[in-house]
C-alpha cells in the first residue's frame, strides 16, 4: 500500500511498513546513524538518527519508526540538530574516537559538537584485551551501539557469545560471566568486527599496524574474490597494503554473506602470503 508524507519540504511516497530512514534515503535525504546497519535489526540505542514528527512530543528514531500517511517529518530542524550535537558530544567525551569510521568523525564536525564542554577525564580507561592471534578488544573506544551484540545473536551468527553487562555507567560489552574469549562461546567469525564503528573491535593485523603508525587505508587496494574454503560462494574483499593482505571484509550487499563470514573466510588468508 502506497502512502504519502512530507519530509522537510517535499511530498514523498512510501510503502506501508517503511521506516522514516528508508524513505528519506530513497529520496536523497541524509539522516546520520550509528547503531543502525543494513544487515542488523534496529535497536534504537544511539539516538543519533532522531527526527521531529509533527504531533509527537519526543523526537523519534528514524531508523525504526514506521511512516504513516500524511506524516510531517523534519530531519534538520534546530531541535533535531541540537539533540544530535548533544549525543555526539556525550559519546566523544566518554570514549576515544580516534579510530572511528570517517562518517562519525564527519558528523562531529558537521554538527559542531564540542566534547570538551564536559568534564575532563570522562573518557573510559580500559585495558586492551588480546587473548588470541585474530583480533583485539579495545573497549575504551566502545560506544555501546549494540551492533556487535546483534551480529553475534539473532541477526547473523546465533552464537550469543557477547552481550551488554552491567548497568548505567558500568554497562560494557562482555562474554558470558566475563570469561576469557577462548573459553567463551565465541566461534571467531569476526562478524562483530565487521560492524564495529569505532575500532573497539579490530583485527590483530590492523591493530599492530596502527600502533606502529603503519596503517594506511588510503594506500590500500581492495580486490573482490570468492572464498575457496567451501562451496557456499561467500565474497571476500581483500585489503592489500605494501603487497600484503592486511584485512578481509565482505560486502554488506552480497546476497549470500550480507557482510558476514566464518573464521576461515575472515581470518584464514595467511596462505596467500
Amino acid at each position: 500500500m502506497t502512502i504519502e508524507l512530507r519530509i522537510d519540504d517535499a511530498i514523498v511516497t512510501a510503502e506501508q511498513g517503511d521506516t522514516i530512514r528508508d524513505v528519506a534515503a530513497r529520496h536523497g535525504v541524509e539522516i546520520p546513524t550509528l547503531c543502525w546497519a543494513a544487515n542488523l535489526t534496529p535497536v534504537n540505542v544511539c539516538r543519533l538518527c532522531v527526527v521531529e514528527v509533527e504531533g509527537s512530543r519526543p523526537l523519534v528514531p528514524a531508523c525504526s519508526r514506521p511512516v504513516e500517511a500524511d506524516m510531517v517529518v523534519s530531519t534538520n530542524s534546530h531541535r533535531v540538530r541540537t539533540s544530535r550535537r548533544m549525543v555526539l558530544e556525550l559519546l566523544a567525551s566518554s570514549v576515544d574516537l580516534d579510530r572511528a569510521e570517517p562518517e562519525l568523525l564527519d558528523q562531529i564536525e558537521e554538527y559542531g559538537a564540542r566534547p570538551e564542554r564536559f568534564a575532563a577525564g570522562a573518557t573510559k580507561h580500559a585495558p586492551v584485551k588480546q587473548q588470541d592471534e585474530l583480533y583485539v578488544r579495545d573497549y575504551q573506544r566502545c560506544v555501546l551501539c549494540y551492533k556487535c551484540v546483534e551480529a553475534c545473536g539473532d541477526d547473523a551468527q546465533h552464537t550469543f557469545a557477547i552481550s551488554v553487562a552491567g548497568r548505567g555507567f558500568d554497562a560494557h560489552i562482555s562474554t558470558e560471566f566475563d570469561t576469557a574469549l577462548p573459553d567463551s562461546a565465541c566461534v571467531y567469525c569476526g562478524n562483530c568486527i565487521a560492524v564495529c564503528p569505532t575500532g573497539a573491535l579490530t583485527p590483530l593485523t590492523e591493530f599492530v599496524r596502527r600502533e606502529a603508525g603503519e596503517w594506511r587505508p588510503d594506500q590500500q587496494s581492495v580486490t573482490r574474490t570468492v572464498c575457496a574454503f567451501c562451496g557456499v560462494g561467500c565474497n571476500l574483499d581483500l585489503h592489500v597494503q605494501d603487497g600484503e593482505v592486511v584485512k578481509v571484509t565482505s560486502p554488506a550487499d552480497h546476497d549470500i554473506t550480507q557482510g558476514n563470514l566464518c573464521i576461515k573466510g575472515r581470518f584464514g588468508w595467511q596462505h596467500l602470503r
